[in-house]
């Protein structure tokens, strides 16, 4: 997956966790919430999309915790309960956005299947949501303190594996 030291990603869809490796070493780990549709790459579907993956770009460095975000764009909100009851029913991407770029030409890229056209990101959401169980749109949600500090760790071009790899040993 990995070079001997390179920065990856691995994003367990079925143990709700993403673990940040150097090489094959764990450096951090974090639950998270994928898709409540399950696992899937066909646009529209609103399922987390599988396989390699690159992050494309880093959305909201420097942003106040909380900080909204529309459109990749910060409203200049921060997200309190006031603001959740006016738009009970919006999904909150906050803080920060790791938009992610699929790299399997076919599956994860490409006509219909497309990871950046889908706008799938790792990003934060209200810290009261349900972390750990499957409940987002397609997206790989974080707790807030939890997308900063691995936003910090990662770069452009960092590689990011979502699914069940069952030759690392990561328990």
């Amino acid at each position: 997956m990995a070079t001997e030291h390179e920065t990856w990603i691995h994003v367990d869809i079925e143990r709700q966790r993403l673990t940040l490796y150097a090489g094959a070493a764990i450096v951090a780990r974090w639950p998270v919430s994928t898709a409540l549709n399950g696992a899937g790459e066909q646009a529209d579907s609103g399922c987390t999309p599988r396989g390699e993956h690159r992050i494309r770009l880093r959305i909201g460095d420097g942003c106040p915790m909380g900080t909204v975000f529309v459109g990749r764009r910060p409203t200049g909100e921060i997200c309190d309960e006031v603001l959740r009851g006016a738009f009970p029913d919006r999904d909150w991407i906050l803080t920060r956005i790791l938009w992610l770029t699929g790299i399997e030409t076919g599956f994860n890229r490409g006509s219909g299947c497309d990871s950046l056209r889908r706008f799938i990101y790792i990003h934060g959401c209200p810290d009261d949501a349900p972390i750990g169980v499957p409940l987002s749109h397609g997206c790989v949600r974080m707790r807030n303190a939890d997308i900063v500090d691995l936003f910090d760790r990662v770069r452009s071009g960092t590689r990011v594996y979502i699914g069940s790899l069952p030759l690392v040993d990561d328990d």
